[in-house]
């Protein structure tokens, strides 16, 4: 099957052409369900069994019609969706049956080819969204249930002898984990090696899917599998769709399928999109270079495959471009990782009961949206999410959590770092997340075997991982000990667990400097050349790392850990340091730390002199319990400069305790409040872009700068409106 040669046709919608045969409950029923006790009209996979001749004839328009791929009659052919027929036990027979049928018929085409799709439905349980608003974490079915029933379909679809398994109709990115994870399990069971294909519906014009997921986000959640095919079926009808094909076209790096309804259903229930309207739609899309697969979902009729066909027949298909091998994440939108896009991710923190002790005692008190919704608001694009705790049950308030989360878009669009040291916990996080979610963390502490069980089992799940530098013999503190181990794991998640370096991600320890003990010293050293070592020699891999670790032995004297935390990340971001887990609140603008400070902190973090850890702790004594005075001083200080230099601090300092004062003597001097903004706040935000550039300044830090700014235009706003209505003299 080379996709490269031309497009190719799949073919329509099975129920539409099913209609002409005028079925009734006898032909759903046959002998073999002669007794059954539920209704089976509309039950189309049982006609697999009870009607052969009717699918046969379907496949057969299907293919006179120029259809290169037939779908089995599978749809709802699984355990979950059968349950409702009280067919659930017929589900093995009802694969088996429609793959035999669309063999059969394909191998009596003597003039080409044909495909056959194994065709597996999302079902209508949700694995992401709560069926009741006011129990937001119950759930229907659970991951487990789904990925075992759609485990028995594909195990008895590929027995039929499909050649490709077309996961279709993706409404919610959690199911069709579900799915790919049960093909990854039979797949690798089995030895095959069938072609994948996916196929998502949106649920409105702004191009989402029904949980909320962009379609962006969506592949990224799938693409950790080889996907044969990424694309949309279903949704409004062809030409509501093409401008969502046009942006997926050049962010896809394999092909694209699409396959709309004909139209939007009347007031009937019935379709009106003619063939050949369907056909000019799809003809415009390949026209541009959009399409590689292409056919009819609900509503389409063998004659809107034979126009489609015709319409595509002279146009080359689409060109996939290369994959530029950026880590991508995912909650509801996509998420970079990418130093030359944001320079740096800041990972929230304060959605660890390990880290904030405020998150532990509201996750005791069952208030679960509260502070991930501050790590939002604050900039966080991942968030660190971690539920070890003694006194809580980590396992059920990680699933507890997640879930509760995934239903509140304004959290859920950020991406999930699942955080536990407890495997099971791991789990729970990864199999209630429908976005791509990064595991922090395995290592190779309890050996390769371990390692390797867990790392395939977090791929068959589409995470990126985080690997730290642990081995059997314990924490990696020296530079060489770091590589050896990071090269080992390198080579094992590369060769035997199917992971891409992008997708790996080296935690090489950042651990207690300024403790008086001289083995300590160069440990921030170390861990920075390491990750210098890393981004040269594992090309394609990330690095991350927790920074609170690294001023443990001054808790309790934040101005000295806030300044040691933004040294110590101005450093290692210049070697290449991706992203961090740091509380946005214990970051300090690198160019704004007293001198004395910065060059204190420095000695220590890059170890220049024996003297620097006691050089530290002499000074830290004028910032410890004094903090107050400290910034009242500093604070008088910066309200004593020129007003073009207080704006700008306020700015790069995130304050507007004073922009309404500062504001008002601006109007005093500039000859029209627009003037203010396009002089001195530009100039502000100016340097905020140039310090972010350089990694002196953190997302964090740069969201409340643009608050200021905001605050600061939605102050000047009245006198902006005077101005303009002031008569022209």
């Amino acid at each position: 099957m080379n996709l490269q040669d031309r497009i190719y046709i799949l073919d329509g919608a099975t129920g539409t052409a099913l209609q002409q045969f005028r079925l009734t409950e006898t032909d759903f029923r046959g002998e073999e369900f002669a007794q059954h006790p539920i209704p089976l009209k509309g039950n189309n996979d049982v006609l697999n069994i009870t009607r052969p001749d009717v699918i046969r004839q379907v496949h057969q328009n299907y293919i006179d019609a120029g259809a290169d791929i037939i779908e089995t009659n599978t749809f709802n052919a699984n355990a979950i969706s059968q349950t409702e027929y009280g067919c659930s036990e017929w589900v093995e027979r009802f694969n088996l049956e429609g793959a035999r049928l669309a063999k059969e018929t394909a191998a009596a085409c003597k003039e080409r080819k044909i495909y056959v799709a194994g065709s597996i439905g999302p079902t209508d349980k949700s694995l992401t969204l709560a069926p009741d608003p006011d129990q937001p974490t119950y759930r229907i079915v659970d991951f487990d249930t789904l990925a075992n029933a759609y485990a028995s379909q594909v195990t008895a679809l590929i027995e039929g002898g499909v050649d490709l398994l077309l996961v279709e109709t993706i409404y919610d990115g959690l199911n069709a984990k579900a799915a790919l994870y049960a093909i990854a399990k039979v797949q690798e069971e089995k030895g095959t090696h069938l072609p994948v294909m996916l196929s998502a519906t949106v649920n409105d014009k702004s191009g989402r899917t029904l949980t909320g997921q962009s379609l962006e986000a969506l592949f990224t959640s799938l693409s950790h599998y080889p996907i044969l095919s990424f694309g949309l079926n279903c949704s409004f009808g062809a030409k509501e769709l093409h401008h969502f094909l046009r942006e997926l076209a050049p962010r896809i790096p394999c092909y694209i399928s699409i396959y709309p309804n004909a139209g939007l259903p009347n007031e009937m229930g019935e379709y009106d999109e003619s063939p050949e309207f369907t056909a000019l739609c799809l003809q415009n899309m390949a026209k541009e270079g959009l399409i590689n697969i292409a056919g009819g979902c609900c509503g389409t009729t063998p004659e809107h495959i034979r126009a489609i066909a015709n319409a595509l027949k002279d146009i080359p298909p689409r060109k996939v471009p290369t994959s530029n091998h950026q880590l991508k994440v995912s909650g509801l939108d996509t998420v970079v990782v990418d130093k030359e896009l944001n320079n740096f991710i800041n990972i929230g923190e304060r959605t660890n009961v390990a880290g904030s002790a405020k998150f532990a005692r509201l996750i005791r008190e069952k208030n679960y949206t509260e502070a991930a919704r501050k790590q939002i608001e604050a900039g966080a694009s991942i968030i660190d999410i971690n539920m070890d705790d003694a006194m809580l049950d980590g396992t059920a308030e990680m699933e507890r959590f997640v879930r509760i989360i995934s239903n509140e878009p304004d959290i859920a669009k950020a991406a999930f770092m699942i955080d536990s040291s407890k495997w099971e916990t791991i789990l729970a996080g990864l199999k209630n997340t429908q976005g791509k979610c990064i595991v922090n963390s395995i290592s190779l502490k309890e050996g390769e075997k371990d390692f390797l069980y867990k790392a395939k089992e977090i791929q068959r799940l589409g995470a990126a991982v985080v690997v730290m530098a642990f081995d059997e013999e314990g924490q990696a503190t020296t530079f060489q000990r770091k590589i050896d181990i990071c090269q080992r794991a390198y080579d094992l998640l590369t060769s035997q667990a199917g992971f891409t370096p992008e997708n790996i991600i080296f935690d090489v320890n950042i651990l207690a400097i300024g403790t008086g003990i001289e083995e300590h010293n160069n440990y921030a050293v170390d861990y920075i050349e390491a990750v210098r070592w890393i981004k040269q020699n594992l090309k394609g891999c990330r690095t991350s790392g927790g920074v609170s670790n690294l001023s443990f032995s001054f808790r309790g004297n934040n101005t000295v850990r806030e300044a040691m935390h933004s040294v110590f990340l101005y450093h290692a971001i210049h070697a290449g340091l991706d992203m961090a887990i740091v509380n946005p609140a214990m970051l300090q603008v690198y160019d704004e730390i007293d001198p004395i400070l910065l060059k204190a902190v420095e000695d220590v973090v890059l170890n220049r002199t024996p003297e620097a850890t006691e050089t530290l702790i002499t000074l830290a004594e004028k910032y410890k319990e004094t903090k107050g005075e400290v910034k009242t001083v500093q604070q008088e200080e910066w309200r004593n400069r020129p007003l073009e230099e207080r704006l700008g601090h306020a700015l790069i300092k995130g304050i507007t305790d004073y922009l309404t004062e500062d504001l008002q003597e601006a109007l005093a001097h500039y000859a029209s409040p627009v003037e203010i903004i396009e002089e001195p706040l530009m100039k502000g935000m100016e340097r905020v872009g140039q310090f972010f550039g350089e990694g002196k300044m953190f997302l964090p830090q740069v969201v409340k700068s643009a608050k200021v700014m905001k605050e600061a235009v939605h102050i000047l706003q009245p006198e902006i409106e005077k101005h303009n209505a002031a008569p022209v003299s």
